[in-house]
């Protein structure tokens, strides 16, 4: 099947080869001479035409220097394209310097504020500490002073059994808050 559809294919272009032949054949072997004599009247005729449309050399001039000027702002385009390259470039190499300066410092700020967590977190075991070892009626009266959402927050860290002995000591409104507080701050999360 492909070996038929490939002669198809040069049958095709064959047959117009053909007709190309034949035809430049007819043209030389019958009409030859009237066709050449057909073509020289033509090309005399339109000689004169031909010569009187020819740009004169004013006409070349004024189109060369149109190209020049076309040149020189070409030139002109291409410095000021590379010009301002090169201060993208530049710009692209501070804005690189910038970007490693700011991840240096986020880098050292996260650093710092796990360091100030860590202190923070070993300064409130300590007072949750000292509080579990004050008696609870001292206690109870500096929770009392203390705002509220701290003093809940501290009040949590506290061991249950003294945390008792510190609300039962406080006055109902201040315990009340307090407990409030404890008890409301997962109230948000999710349960399932």
């Amino acid at each position: 099947m492909a070996a038929s559809a490939g002669r198809r294919a040069i049958g095709g272009v064959g047959l117009i080869v053909l007709c190309f032949v034949g035809s430049a054949a007819l043209r030389l072997a019958s009409n030859g001479q009237a066709f050449a004599e057909e073509l020289g009247a033509l090309a005399e005729a339109e000689g004169a035409d031909t010569i009187a449309s020819c740009p004169t050399i004013e006409d070349a001039e004024t189109l060369l220097g149109a190209i020049r000027e076309r040149e020189d702002d070409l030139a002109k385009e291409s410095l000021r394209l590379a010009e301002r390259s090169q201060t993208l470039t530049v710009a692209e190499a501070k804005l690189a310097e910038q970007l490693v300066a700011f991840e240096t410092a986020q880098k050292n700020l996260e650093a710092t504020l796990a360091v100030a967590d860590k202190a923070a977190e070993r300064d409130i075991d300590r007072m949750t500490t000292v509080y579990e070892n004050m008696k609870p009626a001292e206690a109870a009266k500096i929770f009392e002073r203390m705002d509220v959402a701290f003093a809940a927050g501290l009040l949590a860290r506290v061991r249950p059994e003294v945390a008792a002995q510190v609300l039962a000591a406080m006055n109902a409104d201040s315990a009340y808050a307090v407990t409030l507080t404890i008890a409301s701050r997962n109230h948000a999360v999710p349960t399932e």
